[in-house]
């Protein structure tokens, strides 16, 4: 999927289209698995926290793009997640029970620490992106604390506009 164009998701967009809303950490060791054309890179997260939908642990995310049997595979907007990094995730489960990140790189904050306040932040992607007309748009950095992203989340679920 080089040169592939990610529609750009708000907040509310990622939160009710996402299957499952988890925080977790990612643990060592990764497998690669090939899928018609596509190689997926899977990621097992051991979930501290269920913000929407009922997760197993760990949760297998499949991750477009990565190595199988020498061959690289590169995938425009893809993140690679980090062993024993905390993340909140946004994720979705195909039909086919792949369960992967919402908008790829978009659906995926780190966790860190300010203060002794938790923060969640996530980079704005450099893939090419459109907006739901179509129109080409830049995505941004997101930065807050992690309680105004679940209070964000709640809100939504509960019929809010979340943001």
């Amino acid at each position: 999927m080089p040169g592939s164009t990610l529609q750009r998701l708000s907040l509310t967009d990622m939160i009710q289209k996402s299957t499952l809303v988890v925080r977790g950490t990612v643990q060592k060791g990764t497998s690669a698995e090939l899928r018609g054309s596509l190689i997926y890179t899977h990621y097992h997260l051991t979930v501290t926290a269920a913000f929407k939908g009922t997760p197993g642990s760990p949760v297998d995310i499949a991750v477009p793009g990565g190595v199988l049997n020498g061959m690289q595979q590169p995938v425009a907007g893809a993140p690679a997640l980090t062993p024993g990094q905390d993340y909140i995730i946004f994720l979705w489960t195909s039909k086919t029970g792949l369960t992967q990140i919402i908008g790829l790189s978009q659906g995926l904050f780190t966790v860190t620490t300010s203060g002794g306040q938790p923060i969640v932040s996530r980079g704005a992607s450099s893939s090419p992106m459109v907006d739901s007309a179509g129109q080409s748009v830049t995505d941004s950095n997101i930065q807050m604390p992690l309680s105004q992203l679940v209070s964000t989340i709640q809100a939504a679920l509960a019929g809010g506009n979340g943001q």
